[in-house]
């Protein structure tokens, strides 16, 4: 699918080589022409980053990607790196890294399986690649391995990303389900959590908003209150995270963008990960729904946690202030 509200697009007029051989010259030598690197890296789309890397090759002999680990370094560094991974390696390097050595990153596994929704053309479908289906097995093996309990089943559900498409609500069903979920939780001594994992990570968003609906007028809660109420932990988080990404995936990023950058200290990583992700796909609208719901822009708050030419380089992503 084209998705056209992301900030970054293909650049016109494009030369992958013109592109590479700058990029040379700004890393050859003393001292590295930072500018020149993080402007053309930030202003290409990642089709066109990937033909810089391979004219790059093709003219010096040389890797692209670890003449940019040498020549830079820290934030900018990691920022400028994951630019140049192609899209659907994107998730699957976070995910890896995310269940890789001595504990698992739960927060980053419910972020990127959360928001694998078809929803509003949202998240890329990184299956759509052959080295993938084999990487997700091992993906799968590795999850089931590092995770454990409902958390794990429903992160395996989110893997197999079957979600029923969007096609007629079926009232019934809708008044079903909610009933179902309404037993499950508040009617329930105990939940029944599996009927939760089930009906979040499988039917269709279009249903499942409608079943939301339902849900409030049946319990008079909101089912975010229910799952705060009857879940906890991981399990609680990820439920709450894919509620969020059915009513709306760029809303559900705009906090967690908000919140990365919250308080003291930056969670840098996420604020990477998902301004590098979601960079093509609907940082348009991600920023709207930051404006709306946080009283200051993206933009703004980026210019007040970061410095240098990692700050460049993210408000050139960011794409404007929307002030």
């Amino acid at each position: 699918p084209q998705y056209t509200r992301g900030t970054v697009t293909a650049f016109v007029p494009f030369d992958a080589r013109a592109d590479a051989e700058a990029l040379r010259k700004a890393m050859k030598g003393m001292g590295t022409d930072e500018e020149t690197v993080l402007t053309i890296l930030t202003t290409r789309n990642n089709a066109q980053r990937q033909e810089i890397a391979s004219a790059f090759k093709t003219l010096f002999g040389r890797d692209l990607v670890d003449d940019l680990k040498s020549e830079l370094t820290g934030k900018f560094e990691t920022l400028m790196v994951s630019l140049m991974r192609p899209a659907y390696i994107f998730d699957a390097h976070a995910l890896k890294h995310a269940i890789k050595g001595a504990g698992t990153n739960e927060k980053v596994l419910t972020e990127i399986l959360a928001s694998r929704t078809p929803a509003e053309g949202g998240s890329r479908v990184v299956s759509g690649c052959c080295c993938f289906a084999e990487y997700e097995a091992n993906l799968e093996d590795k999850i089931t391995g590092e995770t454990s309990g409902h958390f794990q089943r429903l992160l395996v559900v989110l893997l197999q990303a079957n979600r029923d498409p969007d096609a007629g609500v079926d009232d019934a069903l809708v008044e079903q389900d909610a009933q179902v979920l309404f037993r499950a939780g508040e009617l329930k001594w105990g939940t029944d959590e599996e009927k939760f994992i089930t009906i979040l990570g499988t039917r269709s968003v279009s249903h499942l908003r409608r079943v939301f609906d339902k849900y409030m007028t049946i319990s008079g809660f909101q089912i975010e209150e229910t799952i705060d109420r009857e879940t906890s932990g991981d399990l609680e988080k990820l439920l709450l995270a894919v509620v969020k990404c059915i009513r709306s995936v760029p809303a559900y990023f705009a906090e967690t963008l908000y919140y990365s950058m919250k308080g003291a200290g930056t969670d840098d990583d996420t604020l990477i990960r998902v301004m590098v992700s979601r960079s093509e796909v609907d940082l348009l609208d991600i920023r709207r729904e930051f404006r709306k719901n946080f009283a200051k822009s993206l933009y703004q708050m980026i210019q007040k946690d970061t410095s240098g030419d990692y700050r460049k380089a993210l408000l050139l992503l960011c794409g404007g202030d929307d002030d």
